[in-house]
């Protein structure tokens, strides 16, 4: 299961829930630790994580499925943390999330174990595809529906694709984090991106927010 599936219910005894942290968090530091000493994903079997955590094999067992679900954890854990969405109008939600995606796109490039993480992601199929079905496919999803309720609430006209409006409110930023590492990120770039392309998506009787 995942880190979040593996917490103890809000109404669920508070007895025992400090050690459970303690031991999820000695996991996933270890992890940490292994991969800021440079070794690879392939090489980080549950025995090793296990013992570097110093939890036996079961305590891992019993809040992940196996590594790949695990390591996404741990690339989330280092990731900023998601965004708590105004909901006070679509352009509202928009740079929040563009945002979001602008500080994680600092952070991989500030933190030689995101950079090291995501660019050995890329190349094991197993955990690509945990990664991408944990975390980017819902981060998708939530873009889609703000969109969707920004179509519903006038703000966005009613024949844009919003398939099409996703990729071109986050390209850019995917663009400068993965196609040029070298281009700047700066404060107020998820604002001039969703202002900029808004321009065009408004109905024309739209006036700007």
């Amino acid at each position: 299961m995942s880190l979040a599936g593996s917490r103890p219910r809000p109404d669920a005894p508070a007895r025992g829930r400090p050690r459970s942290e303690a031991v999820e968090r000695a996991i996933l530091e270890g992890v940490m630790r292994l991969l800021e000493d440079g070794v690879p994903l392939a090489e980080l079997s549950i025995e090793r994580i296990a013992r570097t955590a110093g939890v036996g094999k079961a305590a891992i067992y019993r809040r992940w499925s196996g590594k790949e679900e695990l390591l996404v954890d741990v690339v989330r854990a280092a990731e900023p943390p998601e965004p708590e969405l105004p909901g006070t109008s679509m352009r509202d939600d928009l740079l929040a999330l563009l945002e979001n995606l602008r500080q994680r796109a600092l952070a991989s490039r500030s933190s030689a174990l995101l950079h090291n993480a995501h660019t050995q992601m890329k190349t094991s199929p197993r955990i690509w595809t945990a990664y991408h079905g944990h975390v980017i496919a819902p981060r998708r999803r939530q873009v889609l529906d703000v969109l969707r309720r920004g179509q519903r609430d006038g703000e966005l006209r009613a024949d844009v694709d919003v398939e099409l409006a996703n990729d071109l409110f986050v390209g850019p930023l995917l663009v400068r984090a993965v196609l040029r590492p070298e281009a700047e990120l700066p404060e107020g770039l998820a604002e001039q991106i969703v202002d900029t392309v808004l321009a065009g998506l408004r109905p024309v009787s739209s006036t700007a927010s």
